[in-house]
């Protein structure tokens, strides 16, 4: 089946035509003639199966009659993040190059001053996240009574997000004439209240059933031991069937330090989390797209929203505390029917998490080991391949592709600060601030020889802090904050000088010397 028999124009059936695409997706076909005909729609469909198409296309029929006023938008569209925000915008752009609508994207991380320049003009179309579109309101830059037409993106991501309050209070404040139309790709019970409540008789039209995956993706499940998974990384990213991937992580701290480790192995990396200015983020989403940079590394502000044609693989670095993201995660792969693989490196502490992805998709996913994997790859061996140790839970970077790393010092003249510098400046000594099992590593021998007599051992507690959010309010991206670990614990020897510095008394004779 084609475009044509949906009612479209003939303007935009010429862009889709010109955009590649030839026949509408199953969700596509069912939603496309409901919002033509001005019906409230509920759509639920997996992830990758075109859901933005299906209202971005009739919409701009619709809206190409009539025109805009000052500071009231005839339509408005709420995402919950600022990458599926400007995601659904470049779907209008695109698919609206025959029309002249004008359209204003209000998101955080990105001044107020342009916003409120085209709000001042008028525009068909408003894209929004909430906290950005609830500030211009109470600004008084913007007016929602005459918004004809009101779509509801993601419906899910904003209940995980906490946005459902915000959602409830936009749709509060828009007229009462309106046609809604909410997509999600699940429909928990709170949807399904937030859809009788503000939605008038909705015609809900399914693509999937809930939670399932694609069927396009090949899903990989490798068990590995917590001090391999970056050597495993690299293997996998080795591998030549890799040819564009992206490496999700649960802590915007863990993308930095991934993406880090990858660049210095000479990968084409880039990475996106929330702790990233807005601009810099879409730069890099461009250079992903261009091609410039082969691997992504990020937090799950990018599981939803991303549409990427070419993506060959997505790699679970972690795997996500909500089932769902796991869906949404793999779901950046095997789009437009195309064939996709995913993996996910799991310890035995993941266990739990492994049983409740299962649960939600209905099926087991394929178990394997990281050496199997390699060795069933396509083409040649990972170039620099370590020995078969490392997999079964060596030391992190013990294999061969990685240099060996220095000695530390201590330096007798005080080139290194004491531990009691370090605690009068706030810090927590050869401890990380929020300790990882992938990230320790051996202690480290010292190169000067040992004293005569034993030191006495110490145990000292090193405070650690949960990590903390600075993302603001319009920028709240939703990504996992676990709870603090408890306080690492040292036990090691000290040097003399150590027992010099950590004295609080006299200094002995034979210590002075």
């Amino acid at each position: 089946m084609s475009f044509h028999p949906l009612g479209l124009s003939d303007e935009l059936l010429s862009a889709v035509a010109d955009s590649g695409y030839t026949e509408p997706t199953d969700i596509q076909r069912q939603a496309i003639p409901l919002v033509l005909m001005g019906k409230d729609v509920v759509g639920v469909a997996q992830t990758g199966t075109g859901k933005t198409a299906s209202f971005v296309l009739p919409l701009i029929d619709i809206l190409a009659q009539g025109r805009s006023r000052a500071r009231m938008p005839r339509s408005l569209i709420i995402a919950p993040t600022r990458e599926l925000a400007d995601q659904v915008a470049q779907n209008f752009e695109k698919y609206g190059r025959n029309h002249k609508l004008t359209m204003a994207l209000l998101i955080g991380g990105v001044g107020f001053g342009d916003q409120d320049k085209l709000l001042e003009k008028g525009v068909d179309v408003l894209i929004a996240t909430p906290g950005r579109l609830l500030d211009q309101f109470e600004r008084g830059k913007i007016l929602l009574s005459g918004v004809d037409i009101l779509v509801i993106d993601e419906a899910d991501r904003m209940l995980d997000m906490g946005f459902i309050p915000d959602v409830e209070r936009i749709c509060s404040l828009l007229g009462r004439n309106r046609q809604t139309l909410l997509f999600s790709a699940t429909m928990p019970p709170p949807i399904k209240k937030l859809a009788d409540k503000f939605m008038s008789s909705p015609k809900q039209v399914e693509s999937a059933r809930q939670s399932s995956t694609n069927e396009n993706i090949e899903q990989r499940l490798l068990e590995v031991n917590p001090r391999s998974k970056r050597a495993t990384l690299r293997k996998l990213l080795r591998q030549d069937e890799v040819t564009s991937s992206i490496v999700f992580s649960n802590r915007k701290r863990d993308v930095r330090e991934i993406a880090a480790m990858l660049e210095k192995e000479g990968f084409a990396v880039g990475q996106i989390h929330g702790d990233m200015d807005q601009k810099d983020r879409l730069a890099t989403m461009e250079r992903f797209k261009a091609g410039d940079v082969n691997i992504l590394v990020a937090s799950d502000v990018a599981a939803r929203g991303l549409d990427v044609k070419g993506v060959s693989h997505v790699i679970n670095y972690d795997v996500p505390y909500n089932a769902e993201d796991y869906v949404h995660r793999i779901g950046r792969t095997g789009r437009a029917g195309a064939k996709g693989v995913s993996y996910t490196l799991a310890t035995e502490k993941d266990a739990e998490f492994i049983a409740a992805i299962e649960k939600l998709i209905g099926r087991k996913i394929q178990t394997t080991t990281p050496g199997e994997e390699v060795e069933a790859a396509k083409g040649a061996a990972p170039r620099g391949a370590a020995p078969k140790s490392e997999a079964d839970g060596s030391a992190e970077d013990s294999d061969s592709e990685t240099k060996a790393k220095p000695k530390r010092r201590r330096s007798k003249s005080g080139g290194q600060r004491s531990r009691a510098k370090q605690r009068d400046a706030g810090e927590s000594p050869d401890v990380a601030d929020e300790p990882t099992s992938d990230s320790v590593e051996p202690a480290e021998e010292s190169d000067r020889p040992a004293p005569e007599k034993k030191p006495r051992r110490r145990k000292s507690r090193a405070k650690t802090s949960p990590a903390k959010t600075t993302e603001g309010p319009d920028s709240r991206d939703g990504e996992a904050s676990p709870k603090a670990k408890p306080a690492a614990i040292i036990d090691e020897p000290l040097s003399p000088e150590d027992a010099v510095e950590d004295w609080n008394g006299p200094i002995p004779a034979f210590l002075s010397r």
